[in-house]
């Protein structure tokens, strides 16, 4: 399945000379994007999420990722290919990270969305402001991408004080997507989301990893015994913790 081209704007096109730089700059990204003969099928995968949430960790903790990577500063997104193998042959990602600043959040036809086939919210779950901002994020993809599958990722999950607690990530269940939480830190769950992202792409939901995915070693050893334990009891202190006061019209997708 190969990406489709990118269509460049006429000289004449009201977005003017910065969109023609943009365009140009988006088809430069695009040229590093090989499909190799023997790949199932190949996705553009959308990572967004505020800045310092941990999107870029979580990519490279995908050290194939690191093989091959292209970046052009001036559409602010770095493209990282990630190769996964299946019960059903490779898939290839390209995962297009997303700058995090608000200032590229607002770009002209959003050209780094287009042709999107997936895409991965990431907020980090010590901080409300970038849960928060979720929406914002769903927003945009939605109305760029239409309806591809999106997945939600609540990171660095091994904090114990952690802002945003279980029962107060709500986002997801309104709007019927899937959600993760991980640890870019602690390699948790990290396969998950893509694995889960590949079924839904290929329509197969017995499609499964023959390889694990090519992790950095962890910054932190995990006990896992002692994680459930700490995971029991902030799961029965968040109970008692109030919903954000979110109205339906903050969550609306106009």
């Amino acid at each position: 399945m190969a990406l489709p081209a990118q269509e460049v704007p006429q000289t004449g096109d009201c977005l003017g000379e910065q969109a023609v730089i943009s365009e140009m700059a988006m088809t430069m990204a695009f040229s590093c994007q090989q499909v190799p003969e023997n790949c199932l099928a190949s996705f553009k995968l959308i990572l967004v999420g505020d800045l310092g949430s941990g999107k870029t960790t979580f990519v490279k903790r995908h050290l194939t990722g690191e093989f091959e990577r292209c970046y052009e500063p001036t559409i602010g997104v770095e493209v990282h290919t990630l190769d996964f193998f299946t019960n059903c042959g490779q898939i290839r990602f390209f995962c297009w990270d997303t700058a995090g600043q608000e200032k590229f959040r607002a770009r002209p036809d959003d050209y780094y969305y287009r042709h999107g086939h997936c895409a991965i919210i990431m907020f980090d779950v010590t901080s409300t402001w970038t849960y928060e901002n979720v929406r914002t994020w769903y927003r945009d993809l939605r109305r760029v991408c239409g309806n591809i599958p999106i997945v939600l990722c609540g990171n660095k999950a091994e904090v114990k004080e952690r802002a945003v607690k279980p029962n107060q990530v709500t986002f997801h269940k309104k709007k019927n997507i899937q959600y993760y939480e991980i640890s870019a830190k602690r390699n948790h769950n990290l396969e998950k989301p893509v694995l889960y992202l590949a079924r839904k792409l290929t329509g197969n939901p017995n499609l499964h990893f023959v390889e694990s995915p090519a992790l950095a070693p962890p910054e932190v050893m995990v006990d896992i015994e002692k994680q459930k334990k700490n995971e029991a009891a902030e799961i029965a202190a968040a109970a008692v913790q109030p919903l954000p006061d979110w109205g339906d019209d903050e969550l609306s997708d106009s």
